[in-house]
């Protein structure tokens, strides 16, 4: 009995230090969440603008770049900008725009683009824009005349020569080369030029008029062989007729009356 007694407190005293011992361990903390990461938008390299609903804006760009206000100015008044926003979103092919400088602008005459209506603006314009993308390397291959958003044709000829380090650019009234590369993401490509492209089609018919050209000389009449009046030297002198003749007139009038006075 007593043997039983002890084994039953020792029971007892075991059961109360296992107790004593699970309330000493600390509760399991909840389960977290996973954490979202969200991934910051990478940083804009410095070639690229802020475009609305991701169409490269243009006129952006020329901003950023710098010393392209009038072209901006035009790009806005003709609304060749909403163009390029619609044309860059649907095309496939790309568009390369040659960007006129202001200097190059101020080397026109005074005045030249205040005598432009809205049409020839808006020509002017789309003039310097070609409906592809070409990079420095593929003015190489290209084909003359390049086709612009103007046309083409012989009233709108715009050819381009490209050398070891540069590209040249001629359209019978302009002649220019690239003088950088303002923008380029392989759908747009924007070069900086130091002349403004004149097309014939606008203005070769407001090119000063040629100086008129000297009639021929008409040929001299041929000469009428004049008739042929004796030198004075070879003239014949008729003074000594004269006074033969009055002496005759008078020796006969003298021998007349004296036959009279004889009857």
């Amino acid at each position: 009995m007593k043997q039983q007694l002890i084994s039953s407190f020792s029971m007892f005293i075991l059961f109360l230090h296992c107790a004593n011992t699970f309330a000493q361990i600390p509760a399991a903390a909840p389960a977290q969440a996973p954490a979202v990461v969200v991934a910051s938008p990478p940083a804009a390299t410095p070639t690229q603008a802020a475009a609305p609903h991701g169409i490269t804006n243009v006129t952006k760009i020329l901003e950023k770049a710098g010393h392209f206000t009038i072209f901006i100015r035009l790009l806005r008044s003709t609304q060749e900008e909403n163009h390029l926003f619609s044309a860059l979103n649907d095309s496939s092919t790309g568009l390369t725009i040659f960007a006129p400088t202001d200097s190059a602008f101020s080397e026109l005459k005074s005045g030249t683009l205040n005598t432009l209506s809205d049409g020839d603006k808006s020509e002017l314009v789309k003039f310097h824009v070609v409906p592809t993308f070409l990079s420095t390397s593929q003015f190489q291959t290209v084909s003359n005349p390049l086709g612009t958003w103007a046309g083409t044709g012989n009233r709108l000829p715009l050819n381009v020569t490209s050398y070891p380090n540069s590209v040249n650019i001629t359209t019978g009234l302009t002649n220019t080369s690239l003088s950088g590369a303002v923008y380029t993401d392989n759908q747009l490509a924007i070069y900086k030029i130091e002349k403004v492209l004149l097309p014939k089609d606008i203005f070769a018919s407001n090119a000063p008029a040629p100086a008129p050209v000297a009639p021929a000389p008409e040929k001299p009449a041929k000469a009428v062989p004049a008739a042929t009046v004796e030198s004075p030297a070879a003239s014949v002198d008729i003074s000594s007729a004269l006074i033969f003749t009055h002496n005759l007139v008078v020796g006969s009038a003298g021998l007349l009356a004296s036959a009279i006075f004889s009857l």
